[in-house]
């Protein structure tokens, strides 16, 4: 990775979570990295990294040699038709983090054998925590290592289907904003039994973030931990109870379901 040139093509919000955990990757050069973005002066601040930016998304993948596109889907085909002519076969690797666009739309817009990645990670990349997910048209051992190195350096990667990557996009991605809701009403629950918003932020965060390191460690169903906790008549299953009574784990499954049908339209 040390010697590969990354471009990341329209640098927005999950472009710059990817950008910041790159550049906390002491395996990759700062000046190896090349953003864009159509409004470039917003990423002035970043010129101290270290990093090339530039409004030429043609010259950014000349330069390159991976080349993530982090561009909406309603504009993708779009921009990577004017880029198609710019790639090289030997060369390129071409990553898609675009929901709900195929692989085989990716190669009918480049029009050359070239690998191509569909890849869904989550803004946690931004503090290297990422779940991110992927599959490609390839499977040369060598360029999928590359790519999984790439990856692994802003959190965990798994390769999957392509047929689930619009399941990944709901579990992995959107769920980035169902936890942040889930913690922001535990923050609001716990201001109104008596703590200071900035106390109760603090007893949350640590509190998920160690409900969360137990199933990561131990490997272990939800439920068993939720046993441990949950004693006969005890506030715990009280709390519970009420939730489920209330609808909690039915309207999580729904949003789920929700998330998924608005992809699949």
């Amino acid at each position: 990775m040390k010697n590969k040139k990354i471009a990341i093509i329209g640098c927005g919000n999950l472009g710059l979570s990817i950008l910041n955990g790159l550049l906390n990757n002491s395996d990759i050069k700062a000046s190896n990295i090349t953003v864009t973005k159509r409004n470039i002066d917003s990423l002035g601040h970043l010129a101290q990294t270290g990093i090339n930016l530039t409004k030429n998304n043609v010259e950014a993948v000349i330069n390159s040699d991976i080349i993530i596109l982090a561009l909406k889907p309603y504009n993708i085909l779009e921009v990577l038709n004017e880029l198609s002519s710019s790639l090289i076969t030997d060369k390129h690797i071409l990553i898609s983090l675009a929901t709900g666009i195929s692989i085989k739309e990716l190669e009918e817009n480049v029009c050359l054998p070239i690998p191509i990645f569909r890849v869904m990670p989550n803004t946690a990349a931004d503090v290297s925590t990422s779940m991110t997910c992927i599959c490609s048209n390839t499977e040369d051992s060598t360029t999928i290592a590359i790519v999984k190195k790439c990856f692994d350096s802003i959190g965990n990667t798994i390769f999957i289907k392509e047929d689930l990557m619009n399941s990944a996009t709901v579990l992995g991605a959107c769920g980035i904003a169902y936890a942040l809701r889930f913690i922001r009403a535990m923050v609001q629950g716990g201001i109104q039994i008596g703590f200071d918003s900035k106390t109760a932020s603090e007893i949350v965060n640590q509190t998920v973030r160690g409900a969360t390191e137990l199933l990561i460690e131990r490997n272990n169903h939800p439920e068993f931990e939720i046993d441990k906790v949950t004693t006969p008549k005890g506030c715990t299953i009280a709390g519970l109870n009420e939730m489920e009574h209330n609808g909690f784990s039915s309207a999580l499954i729904k949003g789920i379901v929700t998330s998924f049908n608005a992809i699949e339209q």
